[in-house]
């Protein structure tokens, strides 16, 4: 039988997570696009008090200031910024503030600010690349079956998205998978291939 991820349950290991290390709950939730890591870090931020959700695609980096070579892992997003302005304060148990990167006009946008006090969730593909796993008391790393992935990036983007997904955030993400295999350093790994029981408890655990 198939266990199912309990959110208050984890809540509390979260916490107790952090409270063993004398630090601030830090939360990383990696995975594919798609693969259910937004839904995921909104559940468990509904369970753990006072608790700011960072996106990493709010770093990405407008087009001007993107790399002409994009071989490397994440290279469109500004994982140096995401560290600065939100992950080393975090863990430092610092308040701190970023700016936004939207989406429709290609820009960096307004600045958000990061509470010294509760959890901070960081969401997104990448987050738990090698160089920023130190800054987190606890990891997970959401999985599921590939096609349902493009199927939900369509649903979500449009069919006018579909090459973009396939041709350009697939295979970068394939390639981070390959090199840092973030999974192994996660504390969670999780399944949402398929939906079971009631609303937000849908995701399966792989490994504990």
């Amino acid at each position: 039988m198939s266990t199912v991820c309990e959110f208050p349950t984890l809540a509390q290991q979260v916490l107790a997570t952090a409270t063993r290390h004398g630090r601030r709950p830090v939360v990383g939730v990696d995975g594919p696009g798609g693969a259910g890591k937004s839904t995921f870090a909104a559940h468990l931020a509904g369970h753990l008090p006072d608790t700011t959700v960072v996106h990493v695609d709010d770093f990405y980096r407008p087009t001007s200031q993107r790399p002409q070579d994009r071989s490397g892992i994440a290279a469109n997003i500004d994982l140096a910024r995401l560290a600065e302005q939100v992950l080393r304060p975090a863990a430092r148990g610092s308040g701190s503030r970023y700016q936004r990167y939207d989406w429709n006009t290609d820009s960096l946008a307004e600045w958000i600010d990061v509470s010294a006090e509760g959890t901070v969730i960081i969401e997104g593909v990448y987050s738990l690349q090698k160089a920023l796993r130190e800054h987190y008391t606890y990891r997970v790393f959401c999985t599921t079956d590939r096609d349902e992935r493009l199927r939900r990036g369509i649903e979500r983007d449009g069919e006018e998205a579909r090459s973009t997904w396939v041709d350009e955030w697939m295979p970068a993400e394939d390639h981070y998978l390959d090199q840092e295999d973030p999974a192994v350093a996660a504390d969670l790994v999780l399944d949402a291939s398929t939906t079971i029981g009631s609303p937000g408890v849908s995701f399966i655990v792989v490994r504990s």
